[in-house]
């Protein structure tokens, strides 16, 4: 053979020699990408916590930490899947027969034993909890809204980790709707003319100031809330409110009205003297979760009665 044919012949043998070592892993990258396009999975998310979660499979075994999470789930029609909860969920009514892991304080043994493919939690309420849920193996998705925007997030992502990605698109839809049923009644409130509102989560004067879901809601609702300088969740002083003098009181503790009004120099207040003391339902308000826009239409409601009679029933 002519070393000019020799040369063509090594070069040609090198050619077929890469070429099928490259069609050999050509089978498993298609597979893989089929196996995404057929099932979805994997799906890699990024958390609150900052975490970059990856889950292989679909969950078939889902233990929530946090009320919003697990009405969440919920809603997006994967309940049967649910085998654990805290003793603060009460919503919808089948988690009361789902095995409880606890209350705040989760017992993380119990959860490892539920056998759970995927653990959904707060970043803040359950801090310790996530990292110690992850030390020991398990998949933790955790999130911690502040805001509407978040909770569609938060509502996208559970969506996807739970093989729920159409139903998750369908109860955005829905929350933004109701989102937009407040705003277009609040915008036609002039500036000058909204309400000032005040609004308490416990009997202590624990309120909602700036960077909280809360703030927003009632900012969207059409009202100014007197204590939006008050960083995140914080306490105040009874003399603080009555110096604020709003219009509205709303509160989501268990406490009388009557209570509220009888404490001491709020008979000055002019929400305790036009008696506008509204309670709102606190699992809808205070929980940012799927049904968070209906708490904002009951703030609406409450703020300005007339204006959402026909929105609000």
């Amino acid at each position: 053979m002519k070393q000019g044919s020799r040369i063509l012949f090594v070069l040609f043998s090198l050619l077929l020699v890469f070429g099928v070592a490259g069609c050999t892993t050509a089978p498993g990258a298609d597979q893989k990408s089929q196996q995404e396009q057929e099932t979805g999975y994997p799906v890699e998310l990024t958390d609150d916590t900052g975490k970059q979660v990856k889950i292989k499979e679909e969950p078939q075994r889902i233990v929530s930490l946090i009320p919003s999470m697990t009405e969440t789930v919920y809603a997006l029609e994967r309940g049967d899947r649910v085998v654990g909860v805290t003793t603060n969920d009460d919503y919808p009514k089948e988690v009361k027969k789902v095995e409880k892991v606890g209350d705040m304080n989760v017992d993380a043994e119990k959860v490892v034993s539920l056998k759970p493919d995927l653990v959904l939690a707060s970043s803040s309420m359950n801090k310790d909890s996530v990292k110690k849920l992850r030390k020991l193996g398990l998949t933790v998705l955790a999130y911690d809204p502040k805001n509407l925007k978040s909770v569609f997030q938060q509502t996208r992502d559970v969506g996807k980790a739970v093989g729920a990605k159409e139903e998750a698109d369908r109860l955005i839809d829905k929350m933004k709707k109701e989102k937009e049923m407040a705003e277009k009644v609040a915008s036609k409130v002039p500036d000058q003319e909204k309400a000032q509102v005040w609004v308490e989560v416990s009997p202590d004067l624990f309120t909602a100031g700036n960077n909280t879901f809360m703030n927003e809601l009632i900012t969207l609702a059409g009202g100014k809330n007197v204590s939006v300088k008050v960083d995140g969740w914080g306490q105040v002083s009874s003399e603080k409110v009555v110096k604020w003098n709003p219009e509205v009181i709303l509160y989501t503790h268990p406490e009388k009205k009557k209570t509220i009004a009888s404490r001491s120099g709020w008979d000055e207040i002019r929400a305790v003297k036009e008696d506008r003391i509204q309670q709102l339902d606190a699992n809808i308000v205070n929980r940012p979760g799927p049904r968070i826009t209906q708490g904002l239409l009951q703030i609406c409601k409450a703020i300005y009665p007339e204006e959402y009679a026909h929105v609000v029933k």
